[in-house]
C-alpha cells in the first residue's frame, strides 16, 4: 500500500514501496539505515558516514556532505535520497530533485524529533513492526523523556575554536545538553551579521535568511556568562588538548571535559546510547 509522508520541508513524498537503493548524504543518517536493519540496502553515502564502522566502508562514496557529488548520486540510480537540510548545501539537494529523484530532507532540532524521524525511517523501509526496531523506538523515547538532571550546570559548548563559535537554544546540540543536565549559557545569543557585529564591534544588519543559530563569541562574552563547565565535543571541531589549555586559562573557574560529538549532535539511533553517555559524563563532575 503506498505511504505518503511529509518531510521536513514539509513537502510530501509518496512511497509506493519501501525503497531497495538508498544513498545517504547525511551521516546520522547513514547509521540509522543500519540500526533499522536495512544496511545492506545503502548503495551510496558520503566521506563522513563512517558509521558503523566496519560495515560502511564498501558503500561508495558520492562526495561530502557540503559538495555532494550529483553525477555520482545519479549514477547510483537511487530510489530514495536521504539529506538534511543543515548538513547538505541547498544547490546538490535541489539538483538532485531536478533530476526526479526521490530526496527526503530530515531537520530534527531536539533529540525527541530525532527518534520520531527514526520511525518515519522506520515507517519508510517498511521495517516499522519489526521486534527490534520497535524496542529501539522505545528506548530512544524512554531516554528523550527521562527528566533532566538538577540542578543544570551552566555550561559553554564551543564548535569551533578559530574563529570561537557556540550554539544557541534553536538547535538540536542544545536540547541534547538540556537533557543531560546542562544549560547552554548561549542559550539566547543569535549570530549577528556582520561579523564584527557579532564580536560586539559594530552595529547589526537583518541577518534576512541567514542562519543566526550558531553565534561567533569572544573569550571576555564568554567569561561574562561564567559557565561551571566547558564541555568540547571532539567534532564538527576536533579540540585539542592545547585548545582545552586555552580556555582554561581564560575561564579557570569551569571545568573542562571533553566528549563524543556524535553522542552530541548525531540524531536518531545514535542519541539511544548518547544521551545516557553524556548524562554520565556530566553526573560525574558534580
Amino acid at each position: 500500500m503506498p505511504l505518503r509522508l511529509f518531510d521536513d520541508r514539509k513537502r510530501e513524498v509518496l512511497f509506493v514501496r519501501p525503497p531497495q537503493r538508498i544513498v545517504s548524504l547525511v551521516p546520522s543518517d547513514t547509521l540509522n539505515v543500519f540500526a533499522l536493519g536495512a544496511g545492506a540496502r545503502l548503495v551510496g553515502r558520503t566521506r563522513y558516514c563512517v558509521e558503523p564502522q566496519g560495515a560502511v566502508e564498501a558503500i561508495p562514496v558520492a562526495g561530502g556532505t557540503k559538495d555532494v557529488d550529483v553525477d555520482a548520486v545519479a549514477a547510483l540510480r537511487p530510489d530514495l535520497v536521504l539529506a538534511n537540510q543543515e548538513e547538505n548545501s541547498r544547490a546538490p539537494i535541489e539538483e538532485l530533485a531536478r533530476l526526479q529523484l526521490q530526496v527526503f530532507v530530515s531537520f530534527p532540532r531536539k533529540v525527541a524529533e530525532g527518534i520520531a524521524h527514526l520511525a518515519r525511517l522506520a515507517r519508510i523501509l517498511g521495517v516499522d513492526h519489526d521486534p527490534s526496531v520497535l524496542d529501539l523506538l522505545r528506548r530512544g523515547y524512554r531516554e528523550a523523556a527521562l527528566p533532566a538532571p538538577r540542578p543544570a550546570l551552566r555550561t559553554f559548548v564551543p564548535i569551533w575554536m578559530d574563529p570561537l563559535m557556540t550554539v544557541n537554544a534553536e538547535t538540536f546540540i542544545h536540547d541534547a545538553l538540556s537533557l543531560v543536565g546542562g544549560e547552554n549559557v548561549f542559550g539566547d545569543r543569535v549570530r549577528r551579521y556582520p561579523l564584527q557585529a557579532d564580536l560586539g564591534r559594530d552595529a547589526s544588519r537583518p541577518a534576512g535568511d541567514r542562519d543566526t543559530r550558531y553565534p561567533r563569541v569572544t573569550l571576555e562574552e564568554v567569561r561574562e556568562r561564567s559557565p561551571e563547565l566547558i564541555l568540547l565535543p571532539d567534532e564538527p571541531h576536533p579540540f585539542s588538548a592545547a585548545d582545552a589549555s586555552a580556555l582554561q586559562s581564560a575561564i579557570p573557574s569551569a571545568r573542562v571535559l571533553f566528549c563524543s560529538g556524535r553522542d552530541l549532535s548525531w540524531y536518531g539511533a545514535r542519541s539511544v546510547d548518547g544521551i545516557g553517555r553524556l548524562r554520565a559524563q556530566l553526573a560525574a563532575t558534580r
